[in-house]
């Protein structure tokens, strides 16, 4: 009776589980992966602030759509590095997309309600 009560108690599958878990585990990035991105960011953000100054270059009708797409390039590298959803499920990544569509999608239909495009 001792016998089964050890044997109950011992949980070898979980062990196995915890095993085959460190076996399938992803490779992170090194560190110089991770500050090549921050310096790319970082040129990114100058480049968005760059855009404020008018005096400099008067982007015009081209100002949102390159503030946009810089967003949407900052918003992915963080994203997928930052976050690790490069290495995470596929599910979370479309989840991220999905959100970021309807975020631009929702401030396009504002700036298009406050007639900003005319």
């Amino acid at each position: 009776m001792s016998d089964t009560a050890t044997s109950e108690h011992s949980e070898p599958e979980a062990d196995e589980a915890v095993e085959h878990h460190d076996d399938e585990g992803h490779a992170h990035p090194s560190d110089w992966a991770y500050v090549k991105i921050a310096v790319v960011l970082a040129a990114i953000t100058a480049l968005e602030v760059f855009t404020y100054f008018e005096s400099v270059v008067d982007w015009g009708v081209a100002l949102v759509p390159s503030l946009i797409f810089m967003m949407v390039v900052k918003f992915y590298l963080v994203a997928t590095w930052f976050m690790h959803l490069r290495f995470d499920s596929k599910l979370f990544g479309r989840m991220f997309t999905a959100g970021l569509i309807l975020a631009v999608g929702v401030y396009l239909v504002t700036l298009t309600v406050f007639e900003f495009w005319v």
